[in-house]
C-alpha cells in the first residue's frame, strides 16, 4: 500500500528543460531536490514520473503533487 503523497509546496516550480533530456519528477513530495526525485520515495510504494523533454523550454512543474497533468502544474494548488 502506498504511503500518502506529501505536497512539497503550494506553488509550481519554474524549470528550464533541455530537449532530449530525461527527468524524474518527484511524485511523493519527500525529495530534498524538488521538483526532482532524490530517491526519498523508497519504501513508500510511490515511484517518480520519468519524462523526456520534447524541446528546450521553461515550464512550470507541479509542487503540490495534485496535478491532473503531471508533471506540469494545472493550477490544482489554488484549490488547497
Amino acid at each position: 500500500m502506498a504511503e500518502d503523497i506529501v505536497p512539497a509546496q503550494l506553488a509550481p516550480y519554474p524549470v528550464d528543460l533541455e530537449e532530449g533530456r530525461t527527468y524524474a519528477w518527484c511524485r511523493c513530495g519527500r525529495s530534498q531536490r524538488q521538483p526532482f526525485c532524490d530517491g526519498a520515495h523508497k519504501g513508500t510504494g510511490i515511484e517518480p514520473l520519468r519524462f523526456t523533454a520534447e524541446r528546450s523550454e521553461t515550464v512550470m512543474l507541479c509542487g503540490c503533487k495534485g496535478t491532473d497533468d503531471a508533471p506540469f502544474c494545472d493550477g490544482s494548488h489554488n484549490l488547497a
